[in-house]
């Protein structure tokens, strides 16, 4: 899955007229950077369309982060509480705010809210949703700098004749503000804001030669060449995400069941034509079933008029048919007296006759206990040969154990 990430300029910068490049870097799903390069924020659909996600990384003076004490409220009750939670410390009207409210920290009473101008995020949004993004967040960019343990982590970004500067204090604070071009000043700035703290400056590598020779004069400060896997890194992890509930996103949700109106609609009608072909079968077989049941039960009664009661034709039939063979003295082969004469017979080809310690008949089976050695494989063999002649079968149930039955039965 592949994810474009977008770094827009200052909303200043915008507001002022000219036409200003974003930088982006569309990632794979290893955290691979597999297209890198800049520019104009209505010139990148083909990047927007082919990507899966789209993350806007917003200038860190467009978000205000605020600190602000939380009830314990479940998230949709949070959420609709959020505008008056942060009203004393937002000017306007926090209606008018794009709000996200960071993670609760282990025994933190305060939490973090993000706070930007909903209008000109929802026109941002809408811009990448009208390039065909399938999905969007909007990130603060001074969140997205590394998080140096005890340390601070700034970036300094050229825009429109200033320097956007970036400041990430901890996991849910910083700040952002636009400064002037001069290098020494924007360094006596990020040293004020900071205070004592060492301080990692993440820089374009076209600045980096003028602000090495300053660092003298600042101790305390550490260079970096920036990099897009610098703010892939941070952004990954970071769960404050403006762009949910902008009213720019419903059109790709509408869109997303869009795409799956026909394919829907084309599986419910296979469904429906595989349902209706179940039942028509079912009921063709179901009347089969009573025709077959029908005829049985009328040659049934054709032949035995004094049934007064019918349950199971077939049944009712083979046990008069085995009534009537046994009152005319034809032995079942089920019987005991075939069972145990088909065995003494197969027997006869045995060098051993008396190899029978116990013979039980229970269930139409006849079972026989064998005497200790008495029998070796090669005779089971010849005994199961003579047996199978008669349609008879014999198991060894268990050692010494044998079970005779007819037609297979065991």
């Amino acid at each position: 899955m592949t994810t474009l990430y977008i770094r827009y300029p200052a909303r200043s910068a915008a507001d002022s007229g000219a036409l200003h490049n974003c930088q982006f870097a569309l990632v794979g799903e290893g955290g691979n950077v597999m297209q890198q390069g800049a520019g104009a924020p209505g010139n990148l659909a083909s990047v927007v369309a082919g990507a899966r996600r789209v993350v806007l990384l917003l200038a860190a003076s467009d978000v205000s982060l605020l600190r602000v004490k939380v009830p314990p409220l479940s998230g949709a009750r949070l959420k609709a509480a959020l505008p008056g939670l942060v009203e004393e410390q937002v000017l306007g009207d926090p209606a008018d705010c794009a709000l996200a409210i960071a993670p609760a920290q282990a025994e933190e009473s305060e939490r973090t809210v993000a706070v930007a101008q909903r209008a000109w995020l929802e026109v941002l949004v809408q811009a990448v949703v009208a390039q065909g993004a399938h999905s969007v967040s909007a990130l603060p960019a001074q969140l997205c700098l590394p998080l140096q343990p005890g340390a601070v982590s700034a970036a300094l970004t050229p825009a429109d004749g200033a320097l956007e500067l970036a400041l990430r204090q901890s996991q849910y604070q910083g700040l952002g503000m636009t400064v002037a071009i001069d290098a020494d000043n924007a360094l006596h700035t990020l040293r004020a804001l900071a205070g004592d703290t060492p301080i990692t400056l993440y820089l374009p590598a076209a600045l980096r030669a003028q602000y090495e020779p300053l660092l003298a004069n600042h101790p305390g400060i550490t260079l970096e060449e920036e990099h897009w896997a610098h703010w892939i890194a941070a952004a990954r992890g970071l769960q404050l995400d403006l762009a949910l509930g902008l009213s720019a996103l419903s059109g790709t949700q509408a869109r997303k069941w869009q795409r799956w109106r026909w394919p829907l609609r084309i599986a419910a009608l296979a469904v429906l034509v595989n349902v209706a072909g179940m039942n028509i079968e079912w009921l063709r077989l179901k009347r089969e079933a009573d025709s077959v049941r029908q005829a049985m039960t009328q040659t049934f009664r054709a032949a035995y008029p004094k049934e007064a009661v019918i349950l199971d034709p077939a049944a009712q039939m083979r046990k008069n048919i085995a009534l009537a063979k046994a009152n005319s003295g034809e032995v079942a082969p089920d019987e005991f007296t075939a069972l145990s004469a088909a065995f003494g017979e197969a027997l006869a080809g045995l060098a051993r006759h008396d190899i029978a310690a116990s013979i039980e008949y229970r269930e139409r089976s006849l079972t026989v206990k064998l005497k200790p050695d008495s029998v070796d494989a090669n005779g089971l063999a010849q005994v199961k040969a003579a047996l199978a002649g008669r349609k008879l079968a014999l198991t060894e149930t268990a050692p010494g154990i044998w079970k005779i039955s007819a037609g297979g039965k065991s």
